[in-house]
Parts: structure tokens; sequence; C-alpha cells
């Protein structure tokens, strides 16, 4: 099949809520580029989407910086160039189901009559896996992924649960919008009793051209990213997973390990002979 012939699925009617990715224009999706590319208007999330992204599929459409902008202004510019017959997008840094605002936008834009729907992105988490090279499950180390921000002025102290997913042993925390607080959060979770050696990543920009990883501890990071300077646009991940070690073959490919090691022993055998 030729590009020519592939056409994206789940295209409809209405106003698309894209997910841009973490910031690779690589890795936004195939529906997503093409829904850029026959836009009219794309009301995009500022800095947070990567420029290289918006001048290669978005030069030819107007362009508008949600940033600072409430609904008041977004909702009547999105309606009537929609009710215009325009193609207008709406794009989300990552993924617009994690940590967006994208169901009030949409509840809005449906009470004036414009449908809208979903455009599934590439979240940070996934981005900053990859950075990493490990997965956010490992076979007896992380059976679950919790993806949570810390309390401040959006979440109060009840409602921060990074210390029970950490608690957990068997989680990777990936921790959103909380760059700014590494260093509250570590001490929170000292206090919580955990250990000063459990493994921390930061990664900064994950996917974009000037990434960087610090590595460290619950104990030491907090110091390593104040040096640094980072004070946003940083996910942090916190559990065993993120060294990639200590993880136990999966029953999928545990066979054919044991048969490759068998033939392995044979064929060592079969030359000494």
């Amino acid at each position: 099949m030729t590009d020519e012939e592939y056409t994206a699925g789940d295209v409809r009617e209405g106003i698309p809520f894209v997910g841009a990715g973490p910031g690779d224009p690589g890795l936004l999706t195939v529906t997503g580029k093409e829904l850029l590319e026959s836009a009219d208007l794309v009301v995009h999330a500022g800095s947070l989407v990567n420029s290289d992204l918006l001048e290669a599929y978005c030069d030819h459409a107007e362009l508008v910086n949600s940033v600072g902008k409430d609904l008041a202004e977004l909702i009547p510019l999105m309606t009537e160039a929609y009710h215009e017959g325009r193609e207008v997008v709406r794009l989300h840094s990552g993924d617009p189901a994690i940590y967006g605002a994208a169901l009030e936008q949409m509840d809005a834009l449906e009470s004036e009559g414009v449908p809208t729907y979903f455009v599934p992105g590439v979240t940070a988490s996934f981005a900053a896996s990859a950075t990493l090279g490990t997965q956010l499950t490992l076979n007896e180390v992380s059976n679950h992924v919790a993806f949570t921000r810390p309390q401040g002025k959006t979440l109060s102290e009840d409602e921060d649960h990074i210390s029970d997913f950490v608690g957990m042993g068997d989680v990777t925390t990936c921790i959103y919008l909380g760059t700014h607080a590494v260093g509250e959060t570590m001490d929170r979770l000292l206090e919580d009793g955990h250990d000063s050696d459990t493994p921390v990543a930061v990664v900064y920009h994950a996917s974009w051209p000037d990434e960087d990883v610090i590595m460290g501890t619950i104990g030491t990071i907090a110091d390593e990213v104040e040096e640094a300077g980072y004070r946003a646009s940083a996910l942090v991940l916190i559990g065993e997973a993120v060294t990639a070690a200590g993880y136990e073959r999966s029953y999928l490919y545990g066979e054919w390990a044991n048969r490759g090691s068998n033939e392995s022993e044979e064929t060592e055998e079969g030359c000494s002979d």
C-alpha cells in the first residue's frame, strides 16, 4: 500500500482535540499529522508544542497561541471558525487526556453546537521511558504505573498520593507538573520513611533536541535538579524500573530463551567432541 492509498482513521465531523506528543514532531500520530495539514485554524498550546512541528505541518494555517487566553476568548474563536466552514484543530501537548483541560473546552463547544472528539497523542511518560531505555512495567519489578502530580495550588495535601504509590513497591510513579517541587516531594517521601536509595529519574524535555536526563535517588535527586536549574518541563519517574535492572524474563519469551540456551550448550558440546 502506498502513502497515497493510506488514509488515517478516526477522522470525524467536528473539532478534533489532537495530542501533539511530547515534543519530537516524529512522534505525532498519522491522524494528527493529516488533520493539521488540512487545518485552516490551529489553536495550540504555545511553547509546550515544538515550533518545528508547527512549521512542518501548520505553516499554511492561522495559528493561535492559547496560552493566557480563557474560555471566553477561545470558545467563540473556534465556534465562529467552525460555523464558517473552516477546518479547526485544537492542538494540545502530549496527550490531551493526561493533565489537560480538554473536556471543559469540549463541553463548552458542544453547548454551542460544535461537535468535538479526541485524537490521542504520545504522553511524556512514554517518551521518557524511551529515553531511559527501559519499560515502565517490568516483570517482577513494576506491575503498575501511576500518573500523578504533587500537591500545590490545584491538588490539596490529602489528594497527593505520591507516597502511597511509592510505598506499594511495584509501581513506577510518573510525576507530571512537578519539576518545581522535586525537593519538597522528596522531602515528604523521606519523612514518610521511604528508602532514600529508591531510584529516581528526571527527564527534561523528553524527545526534544535539548533533552536531558538526571539520574539519582530519593535522597539525592533534589540537589541534582536544583544544580541543573530546571523548574518546569521535566517528568519525574520513581521506582526500580527506571534503572532497567533486576527484572525476570517474561513467560512470553521464557521458552524461547530456554531453548536458545539449550541449543547453545549442545553446539558447544558438539564442538568439543
